[in-house]
């Protein structure tokens, strides 16, 4: 009797450490507060088909003829809307764009959870989409990411070899690193608690961190590559852009650090001229 009820309260603890860590772990859902007719911008909504059956929702903001083609994707917790403050420069700078809610965020299906692995499986679907549109230009194709949709980002660069560039906005260089930090925010011990949810986190999404941590996927992407990084983020520190950019191959890799805090992209305007320089330039190159 005493095994038994051992075994039933072991048993008991496991569905609530599950039931805590996916709940702890989802994203909140955030509504749109605008979209991009308040800019001025000609858009239309899109369904986009992802993994597991489930659709994608995005606004696509073509140009009048043939260019460029630019993904938009935001971060944990964010939407569509997350990036606006690029969408105006990146159209003035001649590019079609698709910005997209990944799944369990915004107007996208949900899904049984998100996760580094699948923001890029829709960034991938994104992408596919956008290539296929008779007026994007297939040869020019390129993908900006924030935090998990930066590790996203640099995840689908080191799977694909048809995108002209990628940037980085504020990816953290290892999902272990960015856990132990929330766990120590929550006054949770490494061992042997944390240590049993990294492990349960890398067998529900199926991923090793190490095989999907930007630190890692630096090193199998061949196309330029910017890492735009705040100096004031408190919630990924801006060493680990460094660790990523000190992992890197080659020159085609840059990193540049501008004033400024993990979320607030108001801070990136005065530097938007270095970001549109870089993805026009190597666009341009490409097409």
């Amino acid at each position: 009797m005493t095994v038994a009820l051992l075994l039933l309260a072991l048993l008991v603890g496991l569905a609530w450490l599950r039931h805590a860590v996916h709940a702890s772990l989802a994203p909140e859902w955030r509504a749109h507060t605008r979209t991009p007719d308040s800019l001025g911008l000609i858009y239309r909504q899109v369904r986009i088909g992802t993994e597991n059956g489930k659709h994608l929702h995005g606004w696509y903001i073509p140009q009048p003829g043939p260019a460029p083609g630019v993904v938009l994707l935001h971060g944990w917790g964010g939407n569509a809307e997350t990036l606006m403050p690029l969408a105006r420069p990146l159209h003035q700078a001649g590019c079609h764009l698709l910005m997209i809610d990944a799944r369990c965020h915004g107007h996208s299906d949900e899904d049984s959870f998100a996760s580094l692995p699948r923001f890029a499986e829709d960034l991938g679907h994104a992408l596919d989409w956008l290539k296929a549109q008779p007026e994007v230009d297939a040869r020019a194709l390129a993908a900006i990411g924030h935090s998990v949709g930066a590790g996203a980002a640099l995840l689908t660069a080191a799977r694909r070899k048809d995108l002209a560039a990628v940037v980085s906005l504020a990816a953290f260089s290892h999902p272990k690193t960015m856990m132990r930090r929330w766990f120590q925010s929550k006054g949770i011990p490494y061992r042997p608690v944390g240590w049993l949810i990294l492990a349960y986190v890398q067998w529900v999404i199926g991923h090793a961190f190490d095989a999907i941590a930007p630190l890692h996927t630096i090193r199998r992407i061949t196309c330029p590559t910017l890492l735009i990084h705040g100096t004031d983020d408190d919630t990924v520190p801006v060493w680990e852009a460094q660790l990523i950019y000190a992992s890197r191959t080659g020159d085609h890799v840059q990193l540049k650090l501008v004033d400024g805090s993990h979320d607030d992209f108001r801070d990136l305007e005065k530097d938007l001229p270095a970001l549109l320089d870089f993805l026009t330039r190597h666009l341009r190159a490409s097409a």
